[in-house]
Parts: C-alpha cells; sequence; structure tokens
C-alpha cells in the first residue's frame, strides 16, 4: 500500500473543505454545525464507507466509525473536524485522516484485531463559533453541563441549541454518555504540534507527556457611547481604553507566572470609527504549567482589569467560559507506545503542550495518550501552519502500529 498516495487523497479531500475562503493564505473556517461542518461529517462517512466503516452518531452529535463491533474496552483514534477562524489544513484534520490511513493500512496487510477499534470525529473541539472548546469530549464524559451552554450565542446570535437542531442533533439528549464512555478502552490522538517543539529535534514524530491547565474567561466593560470629536477627555467613560489595559495586563501576568496569555477577540458596539464605544466584549484566552498558577495570573489580570475600569469610570464583569485541568498522559501507555516506536525505527521524542485536545478530556477517564507530527514553522491556528508529507507518512506509520500493538497484544 502506497502510504504517501493514500495519505495525500484523504487529505486533499477534507482540505477542499475550507468554508469558502479559496485563496492561498487565508485559511481555512468549518465551524461547529455550519454547512462547513456537515460536509466535512458527510467526508467522513464517505471516507469510513470506503474502508467498509460502520458509522453512527451519538447523542452528542460525535461520529464513531467502527471496525468490528461497538463494544466495551475498544482501541479508539481520532480527532476533529473543525477549525478556529482562519485556521490551519493540518489541526484536527491530520488526526482524522492520519487514523483512517492507519487503519486502511492495516486492513491491507491482513491484521485481524482482538477487540474493536473505532475511529471517532470528536463535535466542536476548537469552540471557535460558541466559546465551548472540546465541547463533544467534555459532554460525553460529563464535565460540560449542556444547560450551562444551550443559551450560547454566537457572532449572528444563533444559540448552540437553535445550532445543534438544525444539524439534526436533540438539545434535549445531550450530556454525560456513560455507555458510550464505556467502549473507550484506549485513546489515542495524533496531532500537528502546535509549537516549536521539534522543530530543533531531529525528530519527526513526539509523544505527549501532558496538557497545561488553560481555560477562557470573558471580559464585559460597559461605558458611554458618545461622539468622538466632541467629548472632552475628562468626560469620557471609554472602555476601549479599559480593554487596551486588559490586553497589556494579559501579557504582564503571564510573564510574571512563567505562562502564556492572550486576549485575542475583541467585540465592540457601535463599533464605529467616529464614536467612543458604548461596550466591549474580551475574550482572555490563559494556560499555565500548573493550576495554581493559572489562578494567579487570572486573579493579577482581573485586579488589573478591575483598577483600570475604576479609573475610567466604566462597569466591569468577568465570566469564566471554560476551564480545563491539566492533564498528565498514562505513563503505562507512553511507555508501551514509545516501545512500539523503537520497534518500528521511528525516532521521537517526548514533549507536554500547552494546546488543548480532546485527549486530554478523556485522560481523567481513561488511558490516554498523543502522537505529535513535527511542524517545521512552529505555526498553528494559522493557514500558514503545516508539515512536510514525509512527516506526515511517518506519522501514520507510527499511529499504525501502536494501534496494531494495541489491537493485537
Amino acid at each position: 500500500m502506497d502510504l504517501e498516495a493514500s495519505f495525500t487523497r484523504c487529505f486533499d479531500g477534507l482540505a477542499a473543505i475550507d468554508g469558502g475562503t479559496t485563496t492561498p493564505g487565508t485559511g481555512w473556517n468549518r465551524f461547529a454545525w455550519t454547512e462547513e461542518d456537515l460536509a466535512a461529517r458527510a467526508w467522513f462517512r464517505a471516507e469510513a464507507a470506503l474502508l467498509d466503516l460502520s458509522v453512527s452518531d451519538d447523542r452528542n452529535g460525535n461520529l464513531w466509525a467502527w471496525w468490528g463491533w461497538p463494544a466495551p474496552a475498544a482501541v479508539v483514534t481520532g480527532s476533529h473536524l473543525d477549525t478556529v477562524p482562519a485556521g490551519g489544513a493540518f489541526d484536527g484534520a491530520l488526526g482524522l485522516v492520519s487514523a483512517l490511513v492507519a487503519v486502511a493500512a492495516l486492513r491491507h496487510r491482513g491484521v485481524r484485531p482482538r477487540r474493536p477499534l473505532a475511529v471517532v470525529a470528536f463535535a466542536d473541539e476548537e469552540g471557535a463559533r460558541f466559546n465551548t472548546p472540546t465541547f463533544g469530549s467534555r459532554l460525553l464524559t460529563g464535565s460540560l453541563d449542556p444547560a450551562t451552554v444551550l443559551a450560547r450565542r454566537d457572532g449572528d446570535g444563533v444559540t448552540i441549541s437553535e445550532a445543534v437542531t438544525q444539524a439534526d442533533v436533540d438539545p434535549l439528549e445531550l450530556g454525560a454518555d456513560p455507555e458510550a464512555l464505556a467502549r473507550i478502552g484506549v485513546f489515542v490522538e495524533l496531532h500537528v504540534e502546535q509549537g516549536r517543539g521539534l522543530a530543533d529535534l531531529d525528530a519527526p514524530v513526539a509523544l505527549a507527556t501532558g496538557i497545561w491547565p488553560h481555560g477562557r474567561w470573558r471580559l464585559t466593560l460597559d461605558g458611554a457611547a458618545n461622539h468622538a470629536g466632541t467629548t472632552g477627555l475628562a468626560d469620557r467613560r471609554d472602555p476601549m481604553l479599559v480593554a487596551a489595559a486588559a490586553v497589556e495586563a494579559a501579557r504582564a501576568a503571564a510573564r510574571t507566572n512563567d505562562a502564556i496569555a492572550t486576549v485575542g477577540r475583541l467585540r465592540v458596539e457601535p463599533n464605529s470609527a467616529n464614536a467612543i464605544p458604548s461596550r466591549v466584549d474580551a475574550w482572555l484566552d490563559a494556560r499555565a504549567p500548573d493550576a495554581e498558577r493559572l489562578d494567579r495570573l487570572v486573579a493579577t489580570w482581573r485586579r488589573a482589569v478591575e483598577d483600570a475600569a475604576a479609573e475610567h469610570g466604566v462597569e466591569v464583569a468577568v465570566e469564566g467560559e471554560s476551564r480545563t485541568a491539566g492533564a498528565d498522559f498514562d505513563g503505562g501507555l507512553r511507555e508501551r507506545m514509545g516501545a512500539t516506536l523503537q520497534r518500528e525505527g521511528i525516532g521521537y521524542a517526548e514533549l507536554p503542550t500547552g494546546a488543548g485536545h480532546d485527549a486530554g478530556i478523556l485522560s481523567a477517564h481513561v488511558p490516554a495518550g498523543m502522537l505529535f507530527v513535527r511542524n517545521p514553522t512552529g505555526v498553528s491556528h494559522s493557514p500558514f501552519e503545516r508539515a512536510e508529507i514525509s512527516d506526515c507518512v511517518t506519522g501514520v506509520r507510527a499511529l499504525a502500529a501502536v494501534l496494531e500493538d494495541l489491537l493485537c497484544a
């Protein structure tokens, strides 16, 4: 079987579903429950059918393609189909394509599994549309209460409840799914590396050691709209000044705590060049090596924002929209995966990551591990994210070897 040809055909099929952004360098836009997302889900079903895998949806909109009958203690691999705005082609997609090609390779070689295998496409991992990252895996495991998020709206005013309904998912059925969770005996996710860890190392793949704790916080700043050309500086209640302070405070708090923080999204009302804003909504994304430093970072940032708001006569509210605990991947599974890669002659490194993944959510419930494929630039969440085809093929080989070991031992 020609792994490179199989990978290229499969990868190009998913990459063609880009939300209409066909201009080079403008990125991919596949947001949860949109037409583009539904097209990607149809692509997944079609690719699974080519492998004679049976596909089903669970109550939370996650897609499962089964090799063998769905049963407890299955080997599960996969990732996600959705992207961030103007995202890269590899984030999530690489894991699903690699999983499908790995299964094809195992079947081509006549491997006879002793336990079932599933390739899963988790719903709304990025949380780009509703600020609900790892939506499908958190609902599955019961770590997200659907009642707390169903009324959240996207930029067009559509609620999560309305969006999932349009995608033929019943919002009243969302929630913990112990039956589906019990089918996962072990979970392995392959993902493009989203940093520079492998770029400077002589290794095409890595085993993930763990994920930093992280979360998102929404900042709402209410001031007073007024004329930009006639309102004196002393008479202004300008929430944009506080937003600017929030951006700087995030960087300062991150630096102090050896962590990472970003204010990457703003929504301004009335959003006019010649008007002082009446309101600014901003979102903080913060990640740290441990929970204590994450808490300290957010508390320091919040105090700085509240001080700036008091100085400028602006009302301030901070709401935590998501919080994900750090994850240490199963040590025994990681050792087993490492031994498998060594037997296959595949060089690898071991790395932690600050990026969140469905594997991190599952790691609190089942043995879970991750493989990273080298990203030569370290750029991610960008149309310039990439991986060399030779490294992608090595990733497929690595994943196939790990899956075969888990399926047949």
